[in-house]
């Protein structure tokens, strides 16, 4: 898995992992991310997961979500279908 790095801003996580979870091109991810097309989420994980972090990247109906270390280290990537309000209710 490719290695997501730490800085005083957060986590930085490399355009190519997000564009193949999403079947895009890696150069134009930081652009679908400026316009809010691709959304992004950071949970901390509490108790038992403290220590480990929760990312989800959202585009187009589908979620990427990687656990990481607080060193960034991928622990586990999933990626699904994301259940439409709609769906919820039939």
């Amino acid at each position: 898995m490719s290695a997501v790095t730490v800085n005083a801003d957060g986590f930085v996580v490399p355009a190519e992992l997000i564009a193949r979870a999403f079947r895009l091109d890696p150069a134009s991810v930081p652009q679908l991310m400026r316009e809010g097309i691709i959304t992004s989420r950071c949970e901390e994980g509490i108790a038992a997961d403290a220590g480990r972090f929760r990312l989800t990247f959202f585009h187009a109906g589908r979620a990427l979500r990687l656990i990481v270390d607080k060193d960034g280290r991928i622990l586990s990537e999933t990626r699904h279908a994301l259940r439409s309000p709609q769906a919820a209710k039939d």
